[in-house]
C-alpha cells in the first residue's frame, strides 16, 4: 500500500517514494550532506528561517538547501528528493556558489546538526518534465 506523507506548512502532498522502486525518469547521485539550524549565526541576520527561494523555514520542516550545480539537474525550488535512510526532503534553499555536489538538511537543533556532521548520502529525485 502506498501512503500518502502530507507538508501542511508547503501544501504538498508525497506519495510513498515508488513503493520500493525508482522510475524511469528517476535520477541519483551520491552528494556530500551537511546540517544547518534555523540559528541566527547559520542564517541572514534579522531574517531567521528566510531561505534564497523566499520560504519561511520553521522548526520541524523536512527541508534542505542544494549546492547550486545541482539545480540545472532538476534539484529546484519544491522539488521532492529521497534521501537514503532519513525519508523525503524538500528543497527549499540553495546553498553558496562555492558548494558542489552538496545538500544541507535542515534539523531541529545544534547538537542534532553537529552529531550528523558530515556524511555521504545518496539521494533520488524525478528528472523534470520535458516541455513541448
Amino acid at each position: 500500500m502506498i501512503k500518502t506523507r502530507f507538508f501542511p506548512v508547503l501544501g504538498i502532498s508525497l506519495l510513498g517514494f515508488l513503493a520500493g522502486g525508482c522510475s524511469d525518469n528517476t535520477i541519483s547521485q551520491e552528494v556530500t550532506a551537511t546540517a544547518y539550524t534555523l540559528s541566527e549565526a547559520e542564517t541572514k541576520k534579522g531574517n531567521v528561517g528566510l531561505a534564497a527561494w523566499g520560504d519561511q523555514l520553521e522548526p520541524g520542516m523536512k527541508a534542505i538547501a542544494v549546492s547550486r550545480d545541482l539545480i540545472p539537474k532538476g534539484l529546484t525550488h519544491r522539488t521532492e528528493v529521497e534521501v537514503e535512510g532519513l525519508g523525503t526532503y524538500v528543497v527549499l534553499d540553495k546553498m553558496n556558489k562555492r558548494w558542489t555536489d552538496k545538500i544541507d538538511i535542515l534539523m531541529a537543533d545544534r547538537a542534532e546538526a553537529r552529531e550528523w556532521g558530515k556524511q555521504t548520502v545518496t539521494i533520488h529525485w524525478e528528472a523534470p518534465q520535458e516541455t513541448p
